[in-house]
């Protein structure tokens, strides 16, 4: 997964180092990797200390905070967890999982546990699954994007090597002071509704869309059009890895189509292209835009900056009898098939969709896993789970694009810049982009 989804802190006081990267601390694991549990699965934990080693990318406040949680209602367990940079992660995670002194936990990463997957090191979770019954308390989209089969080529279907911890979701923000303004009274459900309103904010001098293309920005306002024109299914296929999944299609190309037109319409900011997710949110929390394509992890900058005059709604549908779609993924954590303590490490995640860990994530800028669970929220929080709630129960959680090959990020990020500024085609666009994933396909 790429390191754009969510804001990172550098900081974290840990209680201990994890041996699995730092390589001074007897980990939990064992010496081979093993094709199951290491023993017997139970949901009942036993009075017999435990320690667990934890690895992690993502959020670092939050995952303390749930330790916390955790072990104080299990107070024979003990977790050392460690946060890393992104690129340390990606370029560690791999060895230090194979190693005599794995992680009992590690945060998953589609693209560093391809080879794990298939290598065995990453504990199939379904026994769990079904001694927990995960299926009901986790949304049913959000665990499929956590199953692949076990050569981890196809994704979306097999066996569950994650859980989800906290969920993310883009979609629209908006400043309501702005929209007032403008006569604005009610936020579009469809996309001719939408265009409707970002000319009525071109026409009022204010930009309509603040869009960071510099980094990712571009990737979620195109992954947003393709998400409401293309089936859901034939989407999945693409981004999941089935052989005959296929971007290059008339309904993706209708998608693409628009996000062209919108940009030489400018309903976009001039400064598309020289800007970040992190200056367009400010720009936008400034007052210089209706609207910001962005996701949840800027929810707690903007509820900070501006308050009740923010609001968050999901991208408009074509139709409103389409479901409710948008791009997002979870912080989420793998076991390690070397683990001796499967079924300690299992209750931690187990953890994650009760309702004791919820308000933690939210607090946090996430959404809960398990939607019931989550706590009342006031402001654009609380409208940003509310949409959440819509879209977990049309099912339409899509992975981001760049899942579909490693190689794809830079032609998604180039290719919709050069769109932005008129100098490549839709139809070049995602002959590109389906050429760079059909020769991933193909090199497996």
């Amino acid at each position: 997964m790429t390191n754009y989804r969510t804001s990172r802190t550098a900081t974290i006081v840990v209680t201990a180092l994890v041996i699995g990267l730092a390589a001074c601390v007897p980990g939990g694991g064992g010496e081979e990797a093993t094709d199951g549990t290491t023993g017997e699965v139970s949901t009942e934990l036993s009075s017999e200390e435990v320690t667990l080693e934890m690895s992690f990318i993502d959020a670092p406040d939050m995952v303390d905070q749930l330790v916390t949680a955790f072990t104080e209602e299990n107070p024979q367990v003990t977790i050392n967890h460690e946060f890393t940079t992104f690129a340390d992660y990606v370029r560690q995670i791999s060895l230090a999982m194979t190693s005599d002194t794995a992680p009992d936990i590690a945060q998953y990463n589609p693209g560093a546990f391809k080879d794990l997957i298939a290598e065995g090191e990453v504990l199939d979770l379904d026994p769990y699954s079904d001694a927990y019954g995960w299926t009901d308390s986790f949304p049913t989209v959000s665990l499929e994007q956590l199953m692949s089969d076990e050569n981890a080529q196809v994704y979306g279907e097999g066996n569950l090597y994650a859980v989800p911890g906290g969920l993310s979701l883009t979609g629209l923000f908006y400043n309501k002071s702005v929209a007032e303004d403008l006569g604005i009274s009610e936020m579009p459900q469809t996309i001719e509704d939408l265009e409707t309103v970002l000319r009525t904010a071109l026409d009022g001098g204010v930009t309509p869309i603040m869009v960071g293309a510099l980094d990712s920005a571009g990737i979620h306002m195109w992954g947003a059009l393709v998400n409401v024109y293309m089936a859901p299914g034939e989407y999945r296929e693409w981004v999941n890895g089935v052989p005959e999944g296929n971007i290059n299609t008339p309904e993706a190309l209708s998608a693409t189509e628009k996000f062209s037109e919108w940009a030489a319409a400018g309903y976009y900011n001039e400064s598309a292209n020289g800007i970040g997710q992190a200056d367009a949110t400010a720009q936008f929390a400034a007052g210089e835009s209706l609207f910001l394509i962005n996701g949840n992890w800027a929810a707690a900058q903007i509820n900070q900056e501006m308050g009740d005059e923010a609001g968050f709604i999901a991208f408009p549908r074509v139709d409103v009898g389409n479901p409710v779609m948008g791009n997002g993924f979870s912080v989420s954590y793998s076991i390690s098939s070397r683990s001796e303590n499967t079924n300690a490490a299992a209750a931690f995640l187990e953890f994650l969709a009760t309702d004791t860990a919820a308000p933690i994530v939210a607090e946090n800028g996430f959404l809960p896993p398990n939607p019931d669970a989550a706590p009342d929220q006031t402001g654009v929080l609380g409208e940003l789970t509310s949409e959440f709630q819509r879209v977990a129960e049309d099912e339409g959680i899509n992975s981001f694009p760049d899942f579909a090959a490693p190689e794809i990020l830079d032609e998604l990020v180039s290719g919709i810049q050069s769109m932005i500024a008129n100098r490549e085609q839709p139809e070049a666009f995602l002959e590109n982009i389906q050429e760079i994933r059909d020769s991933y396909i193909n090199e497996q």
